[in-house]
């Protein structure tokens, strides 16, 4: 762990030892930490993205099939921002229709326009052909505006894994004390990392993780791809998998409260730049 982080996170070491947690257990699960970037609409850091703003995409492209949430210029993100190989430069797009997925389905997409790219302005309604009342009134509630980044750790907010046989769920492995350090981090959290409803890389930050969204939304592709509705190969072994971004989309959008998006691709895929791999799980709990 860089100096950086260390310093960062040592609210949350000092908090873990004060409630007696074994300093093995508090070493090994600041060992997890990753850098992230949050993305506000206050503050100064430097403006990296929008929220909204004009959809402008390559021709080649079709129109998105899922409303725009935001845009990312790669290129001014800070250095070492994150653990996650993204290109250098271009602009990074966030879709999502921040509901619960039927079966077997993903609920957005990602798109990478690289620097330089010819591009024409689309309708940024064209993922709502019907016209539908209330799907024209979430949308119009999206945040609009500049986004600024502002760089910090993240430690795991999720404690347990399921189980196919009781008692159905146990710590993550070589973590026995994960529950209580998922409070110290709740505890701490406010004073070690920025808060903001969207988030690049790192771990999922919502209320109410009992087990980690990327291990759902990865279970969630395995099944789509058994159903042939996600081509090309999928790994049900979620290290394979790492969060791209998570959107807390009920602090930002009246009457999707309780809703939280998670886009999350295969290592290799994002390696390979094959954003159009991104796989969008929504937890949504009305």
């Amino acid at each position: 762990m860089i100096s950086e982080m260390w310093n960062l996170l040592r609210p949350f070491r000092d908090e873990a030892v004060a409630r007696d947690i074994p300093a093995d257990d508090v070493e090994r699960w600041l060992a997890t930490a990753r850098p992230r970037v949050t993305l506000t609409r206050d503050g100064d850091g430097p403006v990296v993205g929008r929220f909204g703003g004009p959809l402008l995409l390559p021709a080649e492209l079709p129109d998105p099939a899922y409303p725009f949430v935001a845009s990312l210029d790669l290129a001014a993100l800070p250095a070492d921002a994150t653990d996650l190989p993204l290109p250098a430069d271009g602009q990074l797009l966030l879709f999502a229709f921040p509901e619960s997925a039927g079966a077997y389905e993903t609920m957005g997409a990602v798109v990478h326009v690289p620097a330089g790219a010819a591009v024409t302005e689309r309708d940024r309604n064209a993922w709502n052909p019907y016209d539908i009342d209330d799907f024209e009134t979430m949308f119009a509630a999206f945040p609009q505006g500049p986004l600024r980044a502002v760089t910090g750790p993240s430690l795991p907010y999720h404690h347990a894994v399921d189980l196919a046989r009781a008692p159905w769920s146990e710590p993550l492995p070589g973590h026995p004390r994960a529950e209580e350090l998922v409070e110290v981090w709740e505890s701490v959290q406010d004073a070690v990392a920025p808060a903001g409803s969207l988030r690049i890389g790192g771990y999922a930050d919502e209320e109410a993780i009992y087990t980690d969204p990327v291990a759902r939304a990865a279970s969630s592709a395995v099944e789509a791809a058994g159903a042939g509705r996600w081509d090309g190969e999928v790994s049900a072994d979620v290290s394979d998998w790492v969060l791209l971004a998570d959107w807390h989309a009920g602090a930002d959008v009246q009457g999707w409260e309780s809703a939280s998006v998670h886009w999350v691709i295969q290592r290799a895929d994002l390696a390979a730049g094959r954003f159009d791999r991104t796989f969008t799980d929504v937890f949504y709990n009305p």
